[in-house]
């Protein structure tokens, strides 16, 4: 049996201390196999982008195992490429400058930094505006810049917090496409953070509903929707009642806290 691009196994992780200390993630278990996208929803405040952090290298754990490819994750790696809601972006460089950026810290030279960025930027669709600034972009161009330079130095896996939360609904299933077609050539092993369900369903392999107070995992959905995706197969009857389930999930979470 080959080993999981990601494993978590038993992670806990509180914030503050003695009182006042909250427990954030309570006995995490979740394993990504090579090449999955794998989504994470539920209520807001349930741990989604906690854990994400947590994988990402970017937050400590109190206790578990945290694995990619069988190695223990000490901390943020040219491994794991990251992609936030925010853009984060260098104002003062242009796109193509911001994809060279990263490569220049992952240790590429010169010409082959170069060459690499172009090749990324055209991969996100952006070749006419490799020499535009970023206040001279969209928020979707913005978010495929990011998505370009995650992707430049080559990383085993996608971590992905929010990516297209801030855009407009008809430019957000333009990313969820590129995203997509994306994954489909490259075959990346990718983690999605969303608050949307259909995106979820629309993306993944495997929906993964958390629970909340503490954040722990509830349940799995397998998608099962052939591949690839458009909106006739997401509109279908398997994909609506698939997001049907996975909402009632979340509610139950709601309730529950309500009730608390």
């Amino acid at each position: 049996m080959s080993v999981p691009k990601l494993q978590i196994g038993g992670l806990n992780k509180s914030f503050g201390k003695g009182a006042k200390r909250v427990q954030a993630l309570f006995d995490i278990d979740l394993s990504l196999a090579d090449r999955e996208f794998v989504s994470l929803v539920g209520t807001s405040g349930c741990g989604k982008s906690t854990l994400l952090s947590i994988v990402a290298g970017l937050m400590d754990f109190d206790s578990g195992t945290l694995l990619v490819d069988g190695e223990p994750v000490t901390g943020p790696g040219l491994d794991r490429g990251v992609v936030f809601q925010t853009y984060t972006l260098l104002p003062w460089l242009t796109a193509q400058q911001n994809v060279e950026f990263a490569l220049k810290a992952a240790g590429y030279k010169g010409r082959e930094r170069r060459e690499i960025a172009r090749e990324h930027i055209e991969l996100v669709r952006l070749t006419r505006f490799a020499n535009a600034y970023p206040n001279e972009l969209s928020g979707g161009m913005k978010q495929r810049v990011a998505i370009a330079r995650a992707l430049s130095y080559r990383p085993k896996m996608l971590l992905m917090d929010e990516p297209f939360g801030a855009l407009d609904a008809l430019t957000r299933r333009q990313m969820q496409e590129l995203l997509t077609r994306i994954w489909e050539e490259h075959r990346l092993t990718v983690l999605f953070v969303t608050h949307d369900v259909e995106e979820a369903v629309f993306l993944s392999d495997r929906v993964v509903v958390m629970g909340i107070a503490p954040g722990c995992i509830k349940r799995t959905f397998d998608v099962g929707v052939g591949r690839p995706r458009d909106e006739d197969s997401i509109s279908s009857p398997q994909a609506v009642a698939l997001q049907r389930e996975v909402l009632r999930s979340i509610r139950e979470e709601s309730l529950k806290m309500e009730a608390a």
